[in-house]
C-alpha cells in the first residue's frame, strides 16, 4: 500500500499493528507503530529510508508495484538503526550500484550491521540533492537524535523536512496525519517517545533544534519515520521538543516502590496522604513499579519535579524491579529534579541507602537521607511518613 503526501512524494512504508515491544524487549508499544519510508518520483527518483528487516521481502515487493527498482536513482539512508535500514540488503541484491547518501558516521553503522561495501556517498549539513524540476534534497547532520549517524534531508519546493526518528512516536493509525488522529493518545505517545529516548540528549536537541529554525525555510510537512506525519501545523511538534528540551517538568509527584508483604505499599499511600495535606494542587502519582509499564514511568519522572523511590531491604540492597528501574533512570540524565528514598525492614535496613545513592549518581538532588520503618510498619511508623510526606511537598 502507498498513499500520495504532496506532489510527486508518497508514503511506501508499513502499518505494524501487532508491535508491542520494541528495541528488543526495553521499548513498550501499546499502540502499535510505523516504519516510514518515502520515495520521490521527480526527475531523478528517491527512496527515503526503509522498513525493519521482518517486513523486508514484503516491502520490496510492494515497492517494485509502485516504481521499477532499476529507476530509483538515490537511495537516502537518514539513520542506519535497523528498523529504517533492514530492508536494504533485500533491495539492494535488485540494484547494487544505486548510491546510497547519508553520513559518514551511517557508512560505520551500516557496515557494522551489514558488512556491505555498498555505494556510499557521504554527505553532511548543508551538501544538496538535485533531484530536477527545480527541486534539491538538502542535508542536515542531527547527531545523536538519537544516534551518532542521524541526519534529516529537507525537499524544497514541496518544503517536506524528512525528519527521520525526531519528531515521531510509536502510533499506528490508518489515518497517518496528526489532524485525524486522537490528539490525546498522539501527545502521549509523542512524550513517551521523547522521554525514553532523547532525554539523554535533550542539551542537542535543542541546540540542534534552534540550528534548523535559524536556516528560516517553509516547513509544511514533517515526514517522520515512526508513527503520523505532521501536515497540520507541524511545527508544534517542534515547540514542543524545544520545551521537553529543557529541563521540563510538570507539578507533579512520582512515587515508585515495589514491595514484598505490603509494608512498603502502606508507607508509599501514607508519604501520599502527607505530600495531600499539605498541597491540595500537586499531582501525586502513585506506581507499583512490579505491575506498572517500565516506559510509561519513565515518562511520569520525565513529567515530575519530585520523585520518591520505595524498596524493602533484601540481602542488603533493593528489590530487582527497583534496581531496573532506577538503571533506566540513570540513563536517562533527568536534570532539575529532586528525590528522597523509602523503604522498610526486617534487621538491616540499606535499601534507602541503596536508592538514595542511585540517585544521586543519576544527577537527581537528593531532599534527604529517606525514611524506614521496621517489619510491617505501625501506627507510629506510618504517622512518620504521613510527616515525611508534609516534610517532601514543603520542598516544592
Amino acid at each position: 500500500m502507498s498513499f500520495k503526501i504532496k506532489n510527486n512524494v508518497y508514503w511506501v512504508g508499513k502499518t505494524d499493528w501487532e508491535l508491542r515491544k520494541f528495541h528488543g524487549n526495553e521499548y513498550s508499544t501499546h499502540r502499535g507503530s510505523t516504519y516510514n519510508s518515502y520515495l520521490i518520483r521527480e526527475e531523478k527518483n528517491v527512496l527515503i529510508d526503509t522498513v525493519w528487516m521482518p517486513f523486508s521481502k514484503e516491502f520490496v515487493k510492494n515497492l517494485s508495484k509502485e516504481i521499477d527498482l532499476e529507476k530509483i536513482d538515490y537511495v537516502i539512508a537518514n539513520h542506519a538503526e535497523i528498523d529504517h535500514s533492514g530492508s536494504l540488503p533485500e533491495l539492494m541484491e535488485r540494484i547494487p550500484e544505486t548510491p546510497i547518501y547519508c553520513t559518514a558516521n551511517g557508512v560505520k553503522s551500516l557496515k557494522g550491521h551489514y558488512h556491505k561495501d555498498w555505494n556510499f556517498k557521504v554527505v553532511k549539513t548543508g551538501d544538496t540533492l538535485d533531484l530536477g524540476n527545480g527541486k534539491q534534497l538538502i542535508f542536515v547532520e542531527m547527531r545523536m537524535l538519537h544516534w551518532p549517524d542521524s541526519m534529516a534531508c529537507y525537499l524544497t519546493g514541496d518544503n517536506i523536512l524528512f525528519s527521520n526518528d525526531a519528531f515521531g512516536q510509536h502510533y499506528a493509525s490508518e489515518y497517518m496525519y496528526n489532524d485525524l488522529v486522537n490528539q490525546d493518545e498522539l501527545f502521549t505517545e509523542c512524550m513517551k517517545y521523547y522521554a525514553n529516548i532523547l532525554t539523554p540528549f535533550s542539551a542537542l536537541v535543542d541546540k540542534k533544534i534552534k540550528e534548523v529554525l535559524a536556516l528560516n525555510i517553509p516547513i509544511d510537512i514533517i515526514a517522520t519515520s515512526h508513527g503520523v506525519i505532521w501536515r497540520d501545523n507541524p511545527t508544534q511538534i517542534v515547540e514542543k521538543y524545544l520545551t521537553w528540551a529543557n529541563d521540563y517538568q510538570e507539578n507533579q509527584i512520582t512515587i515508585l516502590y515495589d514491595t514484598m508483604w505490603d509494608g512498603t505499599k502502606r508507607m508509599a499511600e501514607a508519604i501520599t496522604k502527607g505530600i495531600r495535606e499539605i498541597d491540595k494542587k500537586v499531582n501525586v502519582k502513585l506506581y507499583h513499579i512490579a505491575k506498572t509499564d517500565k516506559n510509561d514511568l519513565i515518562t511520569e519522572i520525565f513529567k515530575s519535579r519530585i520523585i520518591l523511590v520505595g524498596s524493602p531491604t533484601i540481602g542488603g540492597g533493593i528489590l530487582s524491579g527497583v534496581a531496573e528501574i532506577l538503571e533506566m533512570i540513570k540513563g536517562m540524565r533527568f536534570k532539575n529534579k529532586k528525590a528522597a528514598s523509602f523503604g522498610c525492614y526486617g534487621w538491616s535496613g540499606e535499601s534507602i541507602k541503596v536508592i538514595k545513592e542511585h540517585l544521586e549518581k543519576s544527577g537527581f538532588s537528593v531532599i534527604n537521607d529517606g525514611i524506614r520503618a521496621l517489619w510491617n510498619p505501625d501506627d507510629e511508623s506510618l504517622e512518620k511518613c504521613v510527616e515525611f510526606g508534609k516534610e517532601i511537598a514543603k520542598t516544592i
